[in-house]
């Protein structure tokens, strides 16, 4: 077993009710747990926890708002998005920011929030209070309608809708 698969055990043996979370099987780089998405919601200090267990691990450890994230590795989202940005689209992400846009909902996109001059947030960002960065524009919507309620915006503002 590797090293993240470890302390994902050590997690759902410490934090009861906590679980690997579903899209698992879709990740490559990271171990998310999940504290409210398909179990019941955790307590703050059981969230805290979780982070806690990653980050003596040596892992860098995330709360989004519903998984906390973990990885081994000097990698972010934003760090990934220039590097994709270079070797497959081959452009440098400063180059097209004016173009660009980023949407997010939860404090592991603050990086994006901070980076990006066209940065939406959906309404749960609000729940946060202790973020680096906020999005310069935020939704009514929560979730998914949040989402849906930005891009019919966009789709609206180029005359799409």
């Amino acid at each position: 077993m590797d090293k993240a698969g470890q302390v994902g055990e050590q997690i759902l043996a410490e934090v009861p009710g906590s679980a690997v979370a579903a899209d698992q099987h879709f990740r490559d780089t990271d171990l998310a747990i999940d504290f409210c998405e398909d179990v019941a919601p955790l307590a703050d200090r059981d969230v805290q926890r979780i982070q806690a267990i990653f980050q003596e691990a040596g892992a860098v450890a995330k709360i989004s708002s519903i998984h906390v994230n973990g990885w081994f590795g000097d990698h972010d989202k934003l760090t990934m998005t220039q590097r994709f940005c270079r070797e497959i689209l081959k452009v440098e992400l400063g180059d097209i920011l004016e173009e660009a846009i980023f949407i997010g909902d939860s404090p592991n996109d603050a990086p994006m929030f901070a980076h990006f001059k066209h940065s939406f947030g959906v309404a749960n960002v609000r729940d946060f209070a202790a973020m680096d960065a906020y999005p310069a524009w935020l939704s009514k919507g929560r979730g998914g309608d949040g989402f849906v309620e930005i891009a019919h915006s966009l789709l609206a503002a180029r005359g799409g809708l």
